[in-house]
């Protein structure tokens, strides 16, 4: 750990010390942390982490901020241990999504029928409150190993935000807490975005022995893109994520009506599974295009790999993991379902920096989508389960 001289926020006034997950969630939820690498002009996450700090630092947290990227700050706080016990760190994201297109008021939480709505309850302001009201309980323990908040920056776009605590900061385990209605998620799949770029030749649409048309080239590519998206779902699957998958993202080309089109532009997206790297989806794809290059007259391209994260896969006999699994099912009455989850989260980056980690959290719907709720009994028995996971790991 690098952090040498802990901050500590003032404590905003009238708090109270016992405060319920619900009240908290509310809180979060009034305060608009739209990620401005995903909506120009969103509000970023400085006012949520203040708020945050300040929550953490009345607790008696240490609350270190990190921000290497101005504007989109991400806290650390931490409750030490007495020593000679185990750390663990806690994940959750700030930032939502856009709220432009929100049924009602997005940052006006409203409790329906046993639900909170409101942009963020679900994904994921309801984890960020529940594993916060659970670790200020667990931290009067006292406990003997370090219990850690990594309250993060940028997790809808990029994921700098836990890029950077990594920089800083590592731990014995970690719970990540994305919404996972309860279940224990244990997998999960990574993807690399690609470029296509099919190359033609401009010229008059009235002299075809001149021209060739970069978009008529580019349906082959997508014949032959749907080909492969059928062999991959028929192929080897994983027991819990099931095959890759590779689909068609965005395609761009030609300029006017009378022309013939030099280029077209085809971004992609290849869903991955554990043991399939970058490299090898992009032989994969380089396989399948020199195959047209080598069938189709005049087919030329060009293959620019994009961003990539890796698939996660956490080992069920963790020690952490097999932890929470004992307190969710002494808490909820039965065994939680195990499971894998299709989406890319910032699971990935903690087990790559060697941090044992899964994913476990609240009940509801709607994540990106225009009404979203948590169901705020889910919410008590994640502060219940978080709660007792941290005292028993870090004892």
């Amino acid at each position: 750990m690098l952090f040498e001289t802990p901050t500590t926020p003032a404590a905003p006034d009238a708090l109270d010390p016992d405060e319920h997950p619900g009240r908290l969630l509310a809180r979060l939820i009034a305060i608009n942390s739209v990620n401005p690498d995903l909506v120009p002009g969103g509000a970023g996450e400085t006012e949520i982490a203040d708020f945050c700090g300040a929550w953490l630092g009345a607790r008696g947290f240490e609350v270190h901020r990190l921000e290497k990227r101005p504007g989109r700050p991400s806290l650390v706080a931490i409750a030490r241990g007495t020593g000679g016990g185990r750390s663990l760190m806690l994940n959750g994201h700030l930032d939502t999504v856009g709220a432009a297109d929100y049924d009602g008021d997005p940052f006006d939480p409203q409790i329906r029928d046993g639900k909170m709505f409101g942009r963020g309850a679900f994904d994921m302001k309801g984890g960020l409150a529940a594993m916060m009201v659970a670790a200020a309980r667990a931290a009067r323990g006292p406990l003997r190993g370090d219990v850690m908040l990594a309250c993060v920056a940028d997790e809808e776009h990029g994921s700098s935000g836990t890029a950077e605590v990594l920089e800083s900061v590592t731990a014995d385990a970690a719970i990540v807490t994305e919404p996972s209605q309860l279940e224990v998620t244990l997998a999960h799949k990574g993807f690399v975005w690609f470029e296509v770029e099919i190359e033609g030749r401009a010229a008059h649409g009235s002299r075809p022995e001149l021209g060739i048309d970069a978009i008529a080239k580019a349906g082959h590519f997508l014949v032959a893109l749907e080909e492969l998206g059928q062999r991959l779902m028929t192929g080897p699957a994983h027991p819990r994520l099931g095959t890759g998958t590779v689909h068609a993202s965005v395609i761009q080309g030609g300029e006017e009506a009378s022309t013939y089109p030099a280029h077209c532009r085809i971004t992609l997206e290849r869903r991955t599974v554990p043991g399939e790297s970058p490299d090898r989806v992009e032989r994969e794809l380089t396989a399948v295009l020199d195959r047209l290059a080598a069938t189709v007259p005049d087919f030329r391209y060009r293959l620019t790999r994009g961003l990539h994260r890796e698939p996660f896969e956490a080992d069920p006999e963790a020690p952490v993991v097999r932890t929470l699994v004992r307190h969710a099912e002494g808490i909820l009455g039965h065994p939680p379902v195990v499971r894998a989850e299709a989406f890319w989260t910032d699971c990935a980056l903690l087990d790559r920096a060697g941090i044992p980690c899964l994913l476990f959290g609240v009940d509801g719907a709607g994540a990106h989508a225009a009404t979203e709720y948590v169901d705020l009994a889910s919410l008590d028995h994640l502060t219940d389960i978080l709660t007792s996971t941290i005292a028993d790991f870090c004892s």
